[in-house]
């Protein structure tokens, strides 16, 4: 597995959302800017955690697809019906 294109894509994907651009947000009394809560994905040695999920090994076919889906640089498949415009 190679962490290093990972970490990169990630990065790539993170700047097309806009990370760090703040949204605007109506309140009953007005609007304020806030900004996205991310979501953290953690590489470890033999597996994944993304978000507040569980521990996924690299052999559990999900795991594959979400991993392949950010080596050719998307978003991946299983996060975007819950994030439509990335996260």
């Amino acid at each position: 597995i190679d962490f290093d294109l990972i970490l990169e894509n990630i990065k790539d994907l993170n700047s097309l959302v806009g990370e760090g651009i703040s949204q605007i947000e109506h309140t009953p009394r007005g609007a304020r800017l806030r900004r996205p809560e991310p979501l953290p994905v953690i590489l470890y040695q033999n597996g994944i955690v993304v978000g507040h999920g569980a521990f996924r090994p690299y052999q559990h076919p999900g795991t594959q697809q979400c991993l392949q889906d950010i080596l050719d640089g998307y978003f991946p498949s299983e996060l975007q019906p819950r994030y439509p415009d990335g996260v």
